[in-house]
């Protein structure tokens, strides 16, 4: 039975967190799946919410939670993983068999933008790129965890705007 306090809470919230699901998002569609989702989730778990806590932070946790989840599903899914023996899907030619010119000169300056960068923000960007997390990262080169984030937070804002041209 839903408790007439935390169903005044949740609905008091529903539009704050489709504002934050269309800012994760960048998609009414997919923001207003993601607030189902995450209201869904709330009243699945509400044996688990603490009365009289931060009710609002604990479904923006819910919700950031759940982004997070479905973008490394929907990353995981589109990574392919060759099996056979030596490699033989990774190794097939490209359309021609030659890269074009073009995304040869591409590459290259995506590598000398991202090469330019400085070292304490180029390191851990290239880490988390990799694959590590943010907590290994801040481990591996002895810095607060919230210094990792915000380095590549800014690497990527910075990348996005020196790169605009790149995207096609």
């Amino acid at each position: 039975m839903i408790s007439e306090t935390f169903q005044r809470d949740l609905i008091a919230v529903q539009d704050e967190l489709l504002r934050y699901a269309y800012k994760l998002t960048m998609d009414h569609d997919e923001a207003h799946d993601l607030l189902q989702e995450t209201s869904l989730k709330a009243l699945d778990n509400q044996d688990k919410y603490t009365p009289d806590t931060n009710f609002k932070g604990w479904m923006y946790t819910i919700m950031r939670n759940i982004f997070i989840n479905n973008y490394r599903k929907t990353v995981r899914d589109q990574t392919f993983v060759d099996h056979t023996d030596n490699l033989y899907h990774i190794n097939l030619p490209k359309d021609s068999g030659f890269e074009s010119t073009e995304s040869a000169y591409d590459t290259k300056e995506i590598r000398r933008i991202v090469n330019a960068l400085p070292r304490e923000y180029r390191v851990p960007f290239a880490m988390h790129v990799s694959g590590f997390k943010y907590r290994e990262i801040a481990e591996k080169l002895s810095l607060p965890l919230g210094t990792v984030k915000s380095r590549i937070f800014f690497t990527r804002q910075r990348l996005q705007g020196q790169l605009r041209d790149f995207v096609r």
